[in-house]
């Protein structure tokens, strides 16, 4: 069994003041079934999404399982850059809440339920095993239906949380921002993921490691702006 992982665009928190940029972590598993890729992204990197996989001699044709954490936009959009043929993996709790998400989730994309419809969709209940090593749970809280996975490395066990984590903030604080499940889920789900590894990938910032009793970073989050 052989569990590695890249993240192939990197997630930042940043924003501008008339709105939401959203870029979140796409992490591309490699298992001895095959590749998996977290989430997809959305229009702002798009691009970046399809140089990464070039540039480990992949398109997206290459990628045969994707996994959506949940169906918020700025995780689901680039679907489709894929061909229908890919096998795509969400909690059937998410589908069912994208059909009528919270009042003030705002981050549902209209017909998203058609869209990954199109494709061969394995709808996940419970915990269970996309691949050996690669175990996915629900993570609710920040949507109903959120999903996480705990992947078996060389190195340990690392938590792909996702926007069931999206940044420090939330580690630290024990809250989510914009929990259009409930507060109280939301924080259950962070203490559980919190014990289930010694890395975490969050949503929206850097890969973060346990560091005794608490957890620290390495990296730096970067944005590179560039105007025209």
């Amino acid at each position: 069994m052989t569990v590695s992982y890249d993240i192939l665009v990197k997630g930042s928190s940043a924003m501008l003041d008339i709105g939401y940029i959203g870029l979140t972590n796409l992490t591309l598993i490699s298992t001895d079934t095959g590749p998996i890729l977290v989430d997809v992204g959305h229009a702002v990197n798009w691009k970046g999404l399809e140089a990464a996989l070039a540039a480990r001699g992949m398109t997206t044709k290459d990628v045969t399982r994707i996994f959506l954490s949940h169906l918020h936009c700025d995780h689901v959009l680039n679907l489709h850059m894929f061909p229908e043929t890919t096998e795509v993996f969400v909690s059937r709790a998410e589908y069912e809440y994208a059909a009528n998400p919270h009042p003030q989730d705002c981050f549902v994309p209209f017909m998203v339920r058609e869209q990954v419809a199109k494709y061969r969709t394995h709808f996940l209940e419970g915990s269970g095993e996309l691949a050996p090593g690669v175990r996915y749970l629900p993570a609710p809280g920040h949507t109903p239906g959120c999903m996480a996975l705990v992947l078996d490395t060389p190195g340990g066990k690392t938590v792909v949380a996702q926007d069931a984590i999206k940044f420090p903030k939330e580690v630290f604080a024990q809250r989510v921002n914009d929990a259009f499940d409930t507060p109280e889920r939301a924080t259950e789900t962070i203490r559980h993921l919190l014990t289930l590894g010694d890395t975490i990938i969050p949503g929206h910032f850097v890969e973060m490691r346990r560091a005794g009793d608490s957890w620290t970073w390495d990296t730096a989050a970067e944005v590179n702006l560039r105007l025209r």
